[in-house]
């Protein structure tokens, strides 16, 4: 037969088209595969004494043998043991020569290195805060990426009492019918509100889906799937990262109810894994690049909020599936030079790092934790909400026709959101203005609405203004907020998991935000008007500045973004780094903990954990709980309906016999047995490793045809003179795969995969071989016993 190929052309049941994360993917093609380098050392194998030498991979590694299909799971096991092997090599060949000791070094030095290489990330900050946002709302003659604040800065006219007006600054209105004022003027400046919403969202979602489909949506999720060990080639290349920056800057200028924090953390992992390549130690092994990428998330989250500390701790407790000790040392310098090239740049103008700084001159009561708590449970019950509307709203996206048109979706949402958010002066300014307006301490020199309280009783020399009665437009906006809760509340729903990049964190704080700002002058109030009460008495005297309503607003983000994310610890350092709040670290810590307690108590999953369910992605929980009294026979495969389980042997099948199972099963890997009647196991097999190594050998060694032998032992037996060459394949046999017996616990297994990142585990008993148990048969199980449905995992 022709040694050229196959005897049987290989295919598997896997579907042709899978949609992820809101993209449509083809199996047939991807992007980034390993290439399998057929030219180097593609000759054929060479004669001892006329005899053909066989092809040993122990002595000769085949390219390609190693790596992973797309769309399956790593064997973090393998992947460490060949970084330590790496490693050892190295560290003896130091001994041996100057040189070898100068490789080893820098070896040594090239993970801090590429860490430190990640300052350039973020210079990407500045180009994604929203530079055309003002142009929906007017344009600066000094520079349209200046809003209208930025804009009168510079000024010379512009006047404390009309601070908001200055030449510079001209709206469309004025530039198009020469008049600020009057019915026109307004329809006008409606008119282009609406339009350039319109044009910005289209071009962010025409550009995703013409160049880069993994560019939309939050990243987060398929972030978190990825460093638990899963491969989805592409996802974060160089298409996916120059395209998402520039439709985040589209989406977010827009007026969606998004936000850019969360797609940073994408961003950043692009920019580590394009790194990645320049260091082979990085680039040839997929767990110590996922330890880069755990780094890169830190980094991600400190360029967002300038929370360089709070950074790290979101890659540990939300992003992260494998974080040793030396990837928090790096992740914490990576921060901490991604923050200070931040500080460099100073992209909010104000000489800060943070986003949100805060100086509240009162401090906080202990009566005050009923309120703050209060904001908590609201923010718990708002995040299951989300969590479960969201969810229903996107899967009736994927089984509808709705999810055919997804240029037409992000139209209609944007032509809703500006409708509705124009009239409402809260609406229609960006998310973070208006989080930053919340969050402000009312002073004399403030011209919010919400600070307009009757000032007959203060003298300007005063350095606290004390509780006061509020006037008619803190009223009024308190009215125009009640509103615009209820809108960021329903439009984020169905905002967030678009076709356009969209982050969650901002939406969120600014629902928390609202509700802690109207609770916060409400206190206000009640104190000021019956400071006699016996919950004031003791610390409300009259005259006094008892209660702060930005406090209250600070404490309700976070405790909506705690319910949504279920973050915790990470959430509250974010928070007082973010705002530069120290001292207010009590009241965040008992709403973030009080919102996770209401939120698990309707709901167990997170946003991000949802999302991953809700596209089949092999991702094993480590919050997840299994308490189910199950062992492992009752999971592994084949089941007792089943045929029997397909196994190599290691001395008896032929190249024909190989590619017939591999031809006729689907499966990612084969046990290696001593014989079909015995069953004694000897190692396991990758499907992957197995073809690539039986096409390389018919290229490099003469004679392999179908009927060649296969061996998987150290040493090969005499054949027969007429009998074709034999084929050696012992070196891509795992000789140490790990093994459970049948009577093993699940909760015991499940720990197993959950720790040490495995892929598979071969069933035995009594040293034979019983089954074997996949990362996607206990996700299924799983699934199965928190009465789910087990066919909703998709992948390997």
């Amino acid at each position: 037969m022709d040694n050229t190929g196959y005897c049987n052309e290989s295919s598997t049941s896997d579907e042709d088209m899978v949609e992820i994360a809101g993209a449509t993917l083809d199996f047939s093609t991807t992007e980034d595969v390993p290439p399998l380098d057929r030219d180097k050392g593609s000759g054929k194998a060479k004669e001892v004494n006329g005899v053909p030498k066989l092809m040993d991979l122990l002595d000769d590694p085949v390219p390609g043998v190693g790596t992973y299909e797309d769309f399956n799971t790593i064997d973090w096991v393998r992947e460490k043991s060949k970084d330590r092997d790496r490693h050892r090599e190295i560290t003896s060949k130091s001994r041996e020569s100057t040189w070898a000791l100068v490789k080893s070094v820098s070896d040594a030095f090239s993970g801090w290195l590429l860490m430190l290489l990640f300052h350039l990330i973020p210079s990407t900050k500045p180009h994604t805060s929203t530079p055309w946002k003002p142009l929906i709302e007017g344009v600066c003659l000094n520079g349209f990426w200046f809003n209208h604040e930025h804009c009168c800065w510079t000024s010379n006219e512009t006047t404390f009492q009309e601070r908001d007006k200055c030449p510079q600054w001209k709206s469309w209105a004025e530039l198009i019918i020469g008049t600020t004022e009057g019915p026109f003027a307004y329809i006008m400046n409606y008119l282009m509100y609406v339009c350039w919403a319109l044009l910005f969202s289209f071009l962010a979602v025409t550009l995703v889906r013409a160049f880069a489909p993994y560019a939309c949506g939050s990243g987060i999720p398929e972030i978190k799937t990825i460093l638990s060990g899963f491969i989805i080639r592409g996802y974060l290349g160089k298409w996916t990262l120059i395209i998402k920056t520039i439709t985040l800057v589209l989406a977010v200028s827009s007026g969606l109810s998004l936000g850019k924090e969360g797609p940073l953390v994408h961003v950043a992992c692009c920019c580590g894994n394009i790194l990645c390549h320049l260091f082979t130690k990085y680039r040839k092994n997929e767990a110590k690049r996922r330890e880069v990428l755990s780094a890169a998330a830190a980094v991600g989250v400190s360029v967002a909020f300038g929370a360089p500390i709070g950074g790290v701790l979101f890659s540990l407790e939300e992003v992260s599936y494998y974080f040793p000790l030396k990837t928090l040392w790096r992740s914490f310098f990576a921060a901490l030079v991604a923050a200070f090239t931040l500080r460099s740049i100073n992209p909010f103008g104000n000489s800060r790092l943070v986003l949100f700084y805060v100086e509240f001159h009162t401090p906080w009561h202990l009566l005050e934790l009923v309120p703050f708590v209060l904001l908590g449970i609201f923010g718990g019950i708002w995040g299951a909400f989300f969590i479960r509307a969201n969810i229903a709203w996107c899967r009736r996206r994927k089984t509808t026709w709705l999810g055919h048109y997804p240029v037409l979706e992000v139209l209609v949402v944007t032509a809703v959101t500006a409708v509705v958010a124009f009239p409402n002066s809260y609406t229609r300014t960006s998310t973070s203005e208006l989080i930053s307006e919340l969050f402000n301490d009312c002073g004399l020199l403030d011209s919010s609405k919400l600070c307009n309280y009757d000032n007959a009783n203060v003298t300007k020399s005063s350095n606290e203004l004390p509780d006061r009665p509020a006037g008619d437009d803190v009223y009024t906006a308190m009215w125009q907020l009640s509103l615009a809760l209820v809108f960021k509340m329903l439009i984020t729903v169905v905002t967030f998991g678009m076709k356009v990049p969209s982050g969650l964190f901002i939406p969120s704080m600014a629902v928390g935000a609202i509700a802690g700002r109207l609770l916060g002058i409400g206190m206000e109030q009640l104190a000021y008007y019956h400071h006699d009460w016996a919950i004031f008495r003791g610390w409300c005297s009259p005259g006094a500045d008892c209660i702060t309503p930005g406090l209250y607003a600070m404490v309700g983000a976070a405790a909506c973004l705690g319910g949504v994310t279920r973050m915790t610890v990470s959430l509250v350092v974010i928070m007082f780094e973010l705002t530069g709040g120290l001292e207010y670290i009590v009241p965040l810590m008992a709403a973030a903990m009080t919102s996770k307690w209401v939120a698990d108590a309707i709901g167990r999953e997170g946003i991000y954990e949802a999302h991953i369910r809700l596209n089949g992605y092999p991702f094993l929980e480590a919050k997840e709980e299994f308490s189910h009294k199950t062992l492992a026979m009752d999971v592994m495969r084949p089941r007792r309906s089943d045929p029997p389980l397909s196994v190599l042997t290691q001395d008896g099948m032929t190249v024909e016999d190989v590619e017939t199972m591999i031809t006729e099963t689907t499966y990612s890997g084969f046990p290696v047995v001593v014989s079909h009647e015995s069953q004694r196991l000897v190692g396991f097999v990758l499907r992957r490793d197995l073809t690539i190594s039986i096409d390389n050998a018919r290229q490099r060694q003469d004679g392999i045809v179908c009927t060649s032998r296969i061996f998987f032992t150290e040493y090969t037996p005499p054949q027969p003179p007429s009998s074709p060459p034999p084929l050696k394949l012992r070196g891509i046999m795992d000789l140490s795969p790990f093994t459970v017996t049948d009577h093993t616990a699940m909760d015991i297994v499940v720990d197993i995969f959950r720790k040490l990142g495995l892929r598979q585990c071969l069933i035995t008993h009594n040293g034979r071989l019983l089954g074997i148990i996949t990362k996607k048969d206990i996700l299924k199980h799983v699934a199965q016993i928190a009465n789910r449905d087990p066919d909703s995992i998709l992948f390997n």
